[in-house]
């Protein structure tokens, strides 16, 4: 017999949940700017000629940066 209610999911709380890695970076990067976002996270893929893709590389293998990446991401709607 099949049951006439829908499961009901509960709502994920989690800001990062369905953001890849790529969109938070592009995010990030359209609102600061490399060099802001620089200052904001000092580490060489964001300082020392910045792109996409040697961000996401390093960031993939660096947890503790890619933490402080997300927390950004997070709390951007602070500032």
């Amino acid at each position: 017999m099949m049951s006439d209610h829908k499961n009901i999911q509960p709502q994920n709380s989690d800001p990062l949940h369905g953001q890849s890695l790529e969109k938070i970076l592009l995010v990030l990067v359209e609102r600061y700017g490399w060099e802001e976002l620089g200052h904001r996270i000092d580490i060489k893929c964001f300082n020392i000629d910045p792109s996409i893709k040697s961000s996401l590389k390093f960031l993939r293998k660096t947890p503790w940066a890619r933490s402080k990446v997300e927390e950004l991401f997070v709390n951007m709607s602070d500032d």
